[in-house]
């Protein structure tokens, strides 16, 4: 019991400054088709809710476009990480990610938290446009220009934790399909949160990936940017840290990345002084 009291005692200092805070939660991956996992993840987020600090969820869904894709018969291609999207599948990506939306609202209210459904495209949420490369044609997949926070902000001032699927609208009412660790980076800088998550497959940044004690616990922009030109960062892990710093040099005051492995290790994380994860801070 003694240890239990020990660790709200260490909790509490956190709770104390992150009131009334915005923290914007990006979760995704294989782990979204993990019901434990995501109950955990979720009870997580129902915390910071009921502790007073305003959490924003913001989703990804890749497994789950890419069954709906292989169900009709439609083999995914991917360009330097992004999916391409042609109308057909522009379509099928959104009614995969309202699914996911609908489920992690769902599962956030049977829970006990207030929870409410967004995308990208209605009220003009998130601006996009196409996103280029070099020789290579994507269809319908957008780059964020813009972002209008204000049905977002409505929501956490009522105590409603919004859930945001991260698909945009052009200026020509096209609709675009956007790489989620982007759209809720842009997210959390438009809303000037203290804190931007993101949960990952893997326990954070490490010297050495096959070695899990090389994880380090802080790193600068500075460090990271060299990090990525030398080669130790690589893999899906350049576009996480690249998204972590263009929220920090948005605004954001830290950002982290969290292991869906470790039980609870959103509330480890934030509310404990050593942490389980990797933060990457301005300096």
């Amino acid at each position: 019991m003694i240890q239990k009291a020990d660790v709200l005692l260490e909790a509490l200092p956190y709770l104390q400054a992150f009131r009334g805070k915005t923290f914007v939660i990006k979760y995704g991956g294989s782990a979204l088709s993990d019901p434990l996992k995501r109950r955990n993840i979720l009870q997580d987020i129902v915390f910071l809710s009921i502790a007073g600090i305003r959490p924003v969820l913001v989703h990804g869904g890749g497994a789950e476009i890419s069954r709906a894709m292989s169900h009709w018969g439609k083999a995914p291609r991917f360009v330097q990480g992004l999916r391409v999207t042609n109308a057909a599948t522009l379509a099928l990506v959104i009614r995969a990610l309202l699914k996911v939306n609908r489920l992690l609202t769902g599962e956030l209210r049977s829970l006990g938290a207030r929870a409410q459904g967004l995308n990208g495209f209605e009220g003009g949420l998130i601006r996009a446009e196409r996103y280029t490369l070099a020789g290579e044609e994507l269809g319908f997949v957008g780059k964020v220009t813009d972002i209008h926070p204000g049905p977002v902000q409505r929501l956490n001032a009522l105590g409603v934790i919004p859930v945001v699927m991260p698909v945009g609208t052009g200026w020509d009412h096209q609709r675009y399909n956007i790489n989620a660790d982007e759209a809720a980076a842009a997210l959390a800088a438009a809303l000037k949160a203290e804190k931007f998550v993101l949960v990952t497959d893997v326990p954070g940044i490490m010297r050495n990936p096959n070695h899990p004690k090389s994880l380090v616990s802080t790193l600068s922009i500075r460090q990271a940017q060299e990090w990525t030109r030398r080669g130790i960062l690589h893999g899906g892990m350049i576009p996480k840290t690249k998204a972590c710093i263009h929220a920090l040099q948005g605004g954001v005051g830290k950002t982290h990345m969290v292991d869906v492995a470790v039980p609870h290790g959103l509330l480890l994380e934030i509310f404990t002084d050593r942490g389980i994860g990797t933060e990457i801070v301005r300096k």
